[in-house]
């Protein structure tokens, strides 16, 4: 174990070297306090604790604090377990009113092409290719509309049910919260901090593995079952969209042919699913080494993977199922035992071509609607 500065560990926080900090006799002790260095909180702890802050500029506070012997983990931990109390009250008495809202979203549809960058695509897709005012403005009230309703709409569900669920965990007795939002770190779990991504099994593993397990291309074999049951096949949407529709339209299909072909599919996205979490090794790499260019990190991760075994489609219900989420993510933090050999992760960033080494956790949520 090393005994760093604070600087040194500052340092090792903002380039990604979760290793050096967790290695770090007083490691963990930084990051909490990081969880607590607003200017308002800060000033309410040490004002608890006869801390005098006198001459101190604002962000002098984390270091200084930092310092302090007396400033023990217990004291650390009581203080952050009652803010979070505090906070969560809000969120307890609204969050029957939150789902019932939630549940009023009927269709996940992120609106074409936005997928995560709106302003990109409005600029590349509209602003840069119609030279025509009426064009543009028809855009604007038409498929421009629509889709800014379905980014919007999504956007605002993943918000929310990303609290409700974070929130889950840190009422686990078992987890240490964080104290509003800290980058990097939602919670703490025998003092290993995480960051917590709820998603669902990606799409584009879920072609390679069909692919390589001998089943072929999904959208290919749709047009095939669609061909052959004389099902139409619009030639004006995009190849993602057009493997939704076309999938919707043969499940909702009650011939026996049809319905044997979406049974064979879920059945072999199953096997798949199955097989990463006996060996949650390949799909955790996955996850880190396919992350979003702007939003790159190689912090400490706990995934929650998200399955409606009846229809994969709406896998993305199960964020805003309360019951079935608590029971099942409770259920896994009474009985976690943090093997920290499963936990060590290193997976290769391409864009900088470099090696990263931090922890990951990751719990498979399996639904069944029969």
């Amino acid at each position: 174990m090393t005994n760093l500065q604070f600087d040194a560990l500052d340092r090792a926080f903002r380039n990604n070297d979760f290793p050096a900090i967790e290695n770090d006799i007083r490691g963990v002790r930084y990051l909490k306090l990081r969880s607590m260095s607003r200017k308002a909180i800060m000033e309410e702890f040490c004002m608890l604790h006869n801390i005098n802050l006198e001459g101190l500029n604002s962000r002098n506070y984390f270091p200084h604090v930092f310092e302090i012997e007396d400033v023990t983990d217990t004291l650390i931990n009581e203080f952050i377990n009652q803010k979070y109390q505090e906070e969560r009250a809000v969120r307890s008495a609204n969050q029957d009113y939150l789902v019932d809202q939630l549940n009023r979203l009927q269709h996940f549809d992120w609106g074409g092409s936005f997928g995560n960058s709106l302003e990109k695509n409005i600029v590349n897709n509209y602003v840069k290719k119609i030279q025509s005012f009426d064009r543009i403005n028809e855009e604007i009230e038409g498929s421009l509309l629509s889709s800014l309703r379905g980014y919007t709409l999504n956007s605002w569900y993943n918000h929310w049910t990303s609290i409700i669920i974070e929130d889950l965990f840190k009422d686990h007795e078992t987890v240490l919260p964080t104290i509003g939002q800290v980058r990097k770190i939602d919670f703490f779990i025998n003092d290993i901090p995480f960051d917590l991504k709820v998603t669902y099994f990606p799409e584009q593993l879920f072609q390679d593995k069909l692919r390589d397990n001998g089943y072929g291309n999904e959208l290919t074999e749709l047009k095939g079952i669609c061909r052959k049951l004389d099902i139409y096949i619009p030639s004006d949407l995009k190849n993602k969209v057009l493997k939704l529709h076309l999938y919707n339209k043969v499940s909702e299909d009650q011939r026996g042919e049809a319905r044997e072909f979406i049974a064979e599919l879920q059945d072999q996205k199953r096997i798949i699913i199955e097989e990463a979490e006996a060996n949650p090794t390949e799909l955790k790499r996955w996850f880190y080494e396919n992350q979003g260019e702007a939003r790159f990190d190689a912090s400490n991760r706990f995934f929650l993977v998200l399955t409606n075994e009846t229809d994969i489609s709406n896998s993305w219900k199960l964020k805003r199922n309360v019951m079935f989420l608590r029971q099942n993510i409770h259920d896994h933090l009474d009985n976690l035992s943090m093997d920290m050999s499963s936990l060590e992760t290193e997976f290769y960033w391409r864009k900088d071509q470099q090696t990263y080494n931090c922890k990951s956790d990751i719990l498979f949520l399996k639904y069944s609607e029969l």
